[in-house]
């Protein structure tokens, strides 16, 4: 236990001095915040209604997809998981702790959000705290899984980020986060039932902020509890000590099966 906690300081710490995790942990998200909340309440006064939960999501997928794979290539790669294997660290512990000192940067980036919201942009503070908490460690996790299974299963730094962004660019213009998802056409209303983004989105709407969810916002926090397990799960599982080594080595296309509850709402939808 002493070890893991050990380990998991130095990833935090490392999130906070490292500048380019800095950069996409704290700095980028915070300074989105900062414009969109000045620009974004000036051209739609609505956007108050939705500010804090929208840009806690956009904070988390910035944390977790977009900073969290390039670390866990690059480590792969340099063979620090390999002397990690050398000296008896699990893979499931290289696995978690990055997943949770992700869910731990996020939390604090949605802790600023919140605070910073109502008396700088009249943002709408929500209604019911406790599952607002509860919505915000469940996305944390969902896409700290996601940014660790892009990370695990990347061949190199540009996979990183063409994984990430295939999510990220989509979540921002489909799943609620700027607009309301009931103004989409129904086509591009189909595609958004498969991001984690917009399941989150209409959970805090639904369950914390009382504003009007497109579903029932339960099922939507369940697909995205469902959604963190699977992706963290086929982490483990796709989990690799370096690129070298062939023992084991399993097809990344299994990765795809982090999809499938959201595949599954697609059809039932």
């Amino acid at each position: 236990m002493t070890a893991f906690i050990n380990h998991f300081t130095y990833d935090f710490r490392t999130g906070l001095r490292d500048k380019s995790m800095l950069l996409m942990n704290y700095l980028f998200p915070l300074a989105c915040f900062a414009m969109f909340g000045a620009i974004m309440t000036g051209i739609n006064p609505t956007f108050k209604q939705q500010i804090i939960p929208a840009m806690i999501i956009f904070g988390a997928m910035s944390s977790a997809l977009l900073g969290l794979p390039n670390p866990v290539l690059s480590s792969r790669e340099s063979g620090i998981f390999r002397s990690f294997k050398i000296n008896g660290v699990p893979a499931i512990n290289i696995i978690t702790v990055p997943v949770i000192g992700a869910i731990a940067h996020i939390v604090l980036v949605a802790a600023i959000i919140t605070a910073l919201a109502n008396p700088l942009f009249g943002g709408a503070l929500p209604l019911d705290w406790v599952q607002f908490v509860l919505i915000v460690l469940v996305t944390a996790f969902n896409m700290a899984s996601l940014g660790m299974l892009i990370g695990v299963i990347a061949p190199n730094g540009r996979g990183t980020v063409l994984l990430g962004q295939v999510f990220y660019i989509p979540s921002v213009m489909l799943s609620g986060l700027m607009m309301p998802a009931g103004v989409l056409p129904p086509a591009l209303g189909r595609v958004a039932l498969l991001l984690p983004a917009t399941y989150a989105m209409n959970a805090f709407n639904g369950l914390s902020m009382g504003q009007p969810a497109s579903t029932d916002p339960w099922v939507s926090l369940w697909v995205l509890l469902a959604g963190s397990l699977l992706a963290f799960g086929l982490s483990v599982f796709l989990f690799r000590w370096d690129s070298q080594n062939a023992d084991k080595k399993r097809s990344p296309l299994f990765a795809l099966l982090a999809l499938l509850p959201y595949l599954v709402m697609l059809v039932i939808g």
